[in-house]
């Protein structure tokens, strides 16, 4: 966002457009918290609140104080400068030029796909996230085998016992996202297993070390030039678009570029690469697949089940082009929304009248994530509770199956 203040702040954007309620709590971050009619959470030294009505959502920002930085008293203040007068560093003019129009995307969904068309109206504004990309890649390798709100613990563990603490609002504590150097200690793996982390915990230090080695440059140098993050604009943005080690030569990346080099990380498989690429690096068509997806594209989409409950590399990509044929460059966006009308627990709440507030109740309802992206790209877990564990072979004779069902069932679909 660009503009952020100690005093509420408000811009026009209607339910269709963005859904907070709907959007923060479907899996896509997890840290956003909700005090009253109020979602909270940190952001670069800062702490955001937002809230919405029918034609606006309204935000602000609370910066630590500097003595809260010597001396961690939590003091917080009202910005200052620019930002006191309601502008962002950051800002570079119309808050709302940047938002892509969801409207229009949801009516070509729409136009191109009936079951869409039969989910949206119960799902509108639901919007990805441009999220940090360390952040992202932190919490999507906590998803393997785990369920929104076990996520939502360990990414507020994360904060708490590592990430700098910036302040208090009406007694709870604000702690910012750790850094890579702060999880690459080699203490931090033992601790987070005694925080129940589990197996995730070598992933998230193995990770973090390897962001130490290669720097900033490695994550931003897969971001789609056309996403810069949210907190840089102008020259910053494009900085942060095409630096790779400090190099202005680099490449220009791609979705698949970006996807196979996120695959070298330990503890990331194809999901966790995809939903990283869609969350945090800003790649619309990147369309992560995990049970639930599975689930639809069985169901919705004709996609012949499996005898087990894991599936291959190339089963995945070729769920993930039919639904890129079908929806286009923004494929990912449009799955979000089924991904969140499957959920039990907003299914459940659409039963009841679409009560958002049972989803606080329901949040552990995610479902498991049946394939273990860290086993996919790691070796040497070895843990006896694993039992249900699979490794996930990526075979090319297997893409040639997936082909040659979905070709023998579109040839048997015109004979019937």
């Amino acid at each position: 966002m660009g503009r952020l203040a100690a005093q509420w702040q408000k811009l026009p954007v209607t339910l269709t457009e963005l859904c907070i309620d709907t959007t923060l709590r479907c899996g896509q971050s997890f840290r956003w918290r909700k005090f009253g009619d109020e979602w909270r959470c940190t952001l670069h030294g800062r702490i955001l609140s937002l809230r919405q009505d029918a034609e606006s959502l309204y935000y602000k920002a609370a910066f630590p104080s500097e003595a809260a930085g010597a001396a961690s008293s939590g003091v917080l203040r009202p910005p200052s400068g620019d930002a006191a007068e309601g502008k962002d560093v950051h800002d570079d003019g119309d808050d709302t030029k940047a938002l892509l129009d969801l409207r229009a995307l949801y009516d070509q969904w729409c136009r191109d796909d009936a079951n869409f068309r039969k989910k949206a109206p119960q799902f509108s504004g639901i919007r990805i996230l441009n999220q940090d990309a360390w952040e992202a890649l932190v919490c999507f390798i906590c998803s393997s085998n785990n369920n929104i709100a076990r996520i939502s613990q360990m990414a507020h563990k994360l904060c708490v016992h590592y990430g700098p603490k910036l302040g208090q609002v009406d007694g709870e504590d604000y702690h910012d996202f750790p850094s890579p150097s702060a999880l690459a200690q080699p203490s931090v793996e033992a601790h987070l297993r005694q925080l129940g982390f589990g197996y995730r915990a070598k992933y998230i230090v193995q990770t973090a070390a390897m962001m130490c080695e290669t720097g900033p440059g490695w994550l931003r140098q897969l971001r789609n030039p056309a996403c810069p993050p949210p907190w840089t604009t102008g020259a910053a943005a494009a900085t942060a678009a095409t630096a790779t080690d400090g190099s202005a030569d680099a490449c220009v990346p791609t979705y698949k570029t970006a996807h196979e080099q996120l695959l070298t990380l330990s503890g990331v498989g194809p999901k966790v690469a995809d939903c990283v690429c869609l969350m945090g690096l800003g790649w619309g068509e990147a369309v992560p697949v995990d049970t639930h997806v599975w689930q639809i594209a069985v169901r919705d989409y004709k996609f012949k089940k499996l005898a087990s409950k894991t599936f291959s590399r190339a089963i995945h990509d070729a769920v993930g082009d039919h639904f890129r044929t079908l929806w286009g460059p923004y494929a990912g966006w449009a799955q979000s929304v089924l991904f969140t009308a499957n959920l039990k627990s907003f299914s459940e709440q659409l039963k009841n009248g679409g009560d958002l507030e049972s989803e606080d109740k329901a949040a552990g309802e995610h479902g498991k994530m049946e394939e273990n992206e860290a086993a996919t790209r790691s070796t040497g877990v070895t843990t006896a509770k694993r039992k249900r564990t699979t490794v996930v072979k990526v075979e090319e004779e297997a893409k040639v199956a997936v082909v040659q069902e979905v070709q023998t069932r579109s040839k048997r679909s015109k004979r019937g």
